[in-house]
């Protein structure tokens, strides 16, 4: 980007979240997990220049939509950290997940995952998670923390500046044979 408009990204970051929410048709107290490179929003290579501005403005997006939904939102580090997670500790009780000891910071977990880390209200790192949904911003991958059948998602806007998006929900595993009844 020439000049980074934080204004059209706050708006992108809400208007996919939403879409999202609502396509994944998530219910209150689900999880949604989320992995941003803020070096790919920017059009860099990503883990080559995060901002602490841009991550401020695409956390506080996804606290506002999350809440306004009340959904849990997770946090996804970089590989510095193998990927763990940011969360709200009763997010952690509740889902009953082992917490990990490691601050994220710019460096070692990216800029959005550090300001989760000293924006939550009571943070906590944990080292898996199996999510109801994602979003992947800048092919972070963010698969490994979704439940076993993730179902991909065509969202209406797919990049957030410079960075693609990816989205998908979960759905309960298939199971039987040829007399199973599913709906």
């Amino acid at each position: 980007m020439d000049a980074l408009d934080l204004t059209e990204l706050d708006e992108q970051t809400r208007a996919a979240v939403k879409e999202l929410v609502t396509a994944a048709a998530l219910k209150p107290g689900q999880i949604l997990v989320v992995g941003c490179s803020t070096s790919e929003v920017q059009g860099k290579k990503i883990g080559s220049g995060g901002s602490a501005e841009v991550a401020h403005t695409l956390f506080s997006a996804l606290v506002e939509v999350c809440e306004e939904h009340q959904v849990r939102l997770a946090i996804q580090c970089c590989e510095h950290l193998n990927r763990a997670l940011v969360v709200e500790r009763q997010t952690s009780i509740d889902y009953r997940l082992e917490e990990v000891s490691v601050v994220p910071v710019p460096k070692a977990g990216g800029a959005l995952a550090a300001r989760a880390m000293h924006h939550f209200a009571d943070p906590v790192v944990v080292e898996e998670i199996a999510a109801h949904a994602g979003l992947d911003i800048g092919n972070t991958l963010i698969g490994m923390h979704l439940k076993k059948v993730a179902v991909p998602i065509r969202l209406t806007q797919s990049y957030i500046g410079q960075a693609c998006l990816t989205a998908a929900r979960t759905r309960p595993k298939l199971i039987g044979g040829n007399r199973a009844v599913y709906e």
